[in-house]
């Protein structure tokens, strides 16, 4: 996806997320978030946005430290929510294309600019969900090839980090496989962390070299690894211990 794609799709996950929270209210429960409240949930992703810009805006080549959000409730946490998600968007919009900032994933786009729009436009967008679960409003859709790019993030990326909990005592192996975009990766656990590769071909596509598999729509894939929906269903065959083992241990 172009840079700006990402930031399009941002503009507009951000505008989603906060109508969903405003029509919820701060104080209504987030069934995918335990634990937390829409007013929790409009100020990690308000600080995460203006964390985000911070980097890009300032040219910042190290790491900081992370923003505390205002105490805030109600209209007023809603407004500074829809302000820093605006900033972000105009940074990003803004920022010469060769801009030079930090990154954090191992497998980040070709340059800063595209990491933090790809990155947080799919930190919006799982957040979207969230004002959505809170609503008790079922998820709105996710472009197929905006999804399959965020599965290629979380695997590839966020979980090849050592910081990933996803673990396996002995090697297993889990091929993903989007329907519809004709996406496949797959992962390979063990006590370190997950190796995951594009596609099958190293196993020359025997199920037998495959311990589990997990196959459906891009945007299902999408919700279901980032822990939004159940990893269960037709769609998740041979051992399931494996995708009770992704639910329980591979949270952000």
């Amino acid at each position: 996806m172009e840079i700006n794609e990402y930031v399009k799709t941002l503009a507009r996950e951000g505008e989603l997320l906060a109508d969903a929270a405003e029509q919820a209210g701060t104080e209504a429960l987030v069934p995918t978030c335990p634990q937390w409240r829409v007013a929790d949930l409009l100020k990690h992703t308000g600080s995460v946005h203006r964390w985000a810009a911070g980097y890009v805006a300032n040219a910042q080549v190290e790491p900081g430290p992370f923003p505390q959000a205002p105490e805030l409730a109600g209209a007023e946490l809603l407004a500074w929510f829809r302000e820093g998600h605006a900033a972000l968007v105009r940074t990003l919009t803004e920022a010469p294309a060769d801009v030079q900032c930090w990154t954090f994933l191992p497998t980040a786009p070709p340059s800063p600019l595209a990491f933090w729009a790809r990155r947080q436009a799919h930190e919006t967008t799982v957040h979207r969900m969230d004002a959505e679960a809170a609503l008790g409003a079922a998820f709105g859709p996710v472009e197929p090839g905006f999804a399959e790019d965020g599965v290629d993030e979380l695997l590839t990326g966020f979980h090849a980090r050592p910081r990933s909990q996803v673990r396996s005592p002995q090697p297993r192996v889990v091929r993903v496989r989007a329907a519809d975009t004709g996406a496949v990766w797959t992962v390979h656990l063990s006590q370190e962390p997950a190796h995951t590769v594009r596609g099958d071909a190293h196993t020359g596509g025997d199920p037998a070299g495959v311990d589990c598999e997990l196959t459906g729509e891009a945007a299902w894939l999408y919700a279901a690894l980032w822990n939004r929906l159940p990893l269960a269903g037709p769609g998740v065959t041979g051992d399931l211990e494996l995708a009770r083992l992704w639910s329980e241990t591979a949270g952000i």
